[in-house]
Parts: C-alpha cells; structure tokens; sequence
C-alpha cells in the first residue's frame, strides 16, 4: 500500500513520554529510532486499521471506551530481510480487543491491510523501524536497561492519519488536529 489511511490509538501525555523515552534511548545508543522521524505527526500510537482509502467513519461511540488502560509488555519484533522493526507488545485485554472490534465495525468492509483485520492483528507500539540484523541484540539491550519490564499506558483517543493529504483528524468528534 502506498498512500493509506489509518485509524490509531493514541495516549496522554505520560504515556507518550514514557514511550519516547525508549525512543531516546535508541538515539542516545545511535540506534534506529521513531525519535528519528522528525515528521509533526510523528507520536506513540497503536495502529487498529490500515486501508488504501476510507470513507469519514463516526467514531463517537468510542468515545465511553476511553480511556483505555493498557499495558504494554515485552519487546516483538517484525519484518524479513536485513532489519527489523521492533516494537513493544500491547497486552491484550478484553476491552482492547473489543475496540478493535468496534473499529472495524463501524468503518465496515474494506481492504483492511492483513495485519490489522481483526484475528490476525498485534497490537504494538512501534520503537524502530529499519533495525539491522546485527544490532537488533544491542537495541533489545538498550531498552531492557532504558524500560520497565511492562509498561501501564492511557490510550486517551482515537486518530486517523491520511497519508496523501498528510492530515491528521480525530474521527470521535474534535475535528482536525494538524497538518503535516
């Protein structure tokens, strides 16, 4: 896919902090990093939906769902060929999975990128992208020493990024919040 939209969950202020602390860590180690994206909206997340278009959704009836507390737990880490994407897991609970659910739901059939359709979706927050193979050890290292072992998170909203008009909006009911 390359243009896409992406309905997200994102947290408060703690916990974004908490989460870009791990993110300067692997910069302070200089080691791939989100930190590194430099990108306005460029923020912790966890991606629920991922499609090449998406008709405007009304998520308002999200919004007695939130916040949501979560726990993010053990490093995971995705992709083939000479680097990695490592993340952290999203301890599921019944209520995530529900959201998740609901998500999908509301924003009915569509050409929902594989790893996020309900079933088969991981919930994650992603630390760094493009991590080479032979630093992967060292970047687990690093935030085995930067974090704690399991990680209690607000996810206080929902967001959809566009990534061909590089908005990005709050579909329970704010409006836009910024362009990029």
């Amino acid at each position: 896919m390359s243009a896409v939209v992406s309905l997200e969950l994102v947290f408060d202020e703690p916990s974004d902090a908490a989460v870009r602390r791990e993110w300067d860590a692997l910069v302070a180690a200089d080691l791939p990093s989100q930190a590194r994206h430099t990108g306005e909206s460029n923020r912790p997340h966890i991606t629920l939906l991922v499609r090449p278009e998406l008709a405007d959704v009304d998520l308002s009836a999200l919004a007695a769902s939130l916040p949501l507390t979560l726990a993010l737990g053990a490093p995971l880490l995705f992709g083939i060929g000479r680097s990695r994407v490592i993340a952290r897991s999203v301890v599921p609970s019944f209520e995530l999975l529900e959201v998740h659910d609901r998500v999908h739901a509301l924003a009915e059939m569509g050409d929902d990128a594989p790893h996020t359709r309900p079933g088969a979706w991981t919930a994650h927050v992603t630390l760094a992208r493009r991590v080479p193979l032979e630093r992967v050890g060292e970047a687990l290292k690093v935030l085995a020493e930067a974090g704690e072992t399991e990680l209690a998170v607000s996810a206080t909203g929902v967001r959809r990024w566009d990534s061909a008009t590089r908005t990005v909006s709050d579909p329970v009911g704010r409006g836009t919040l910024e362009t990029c």
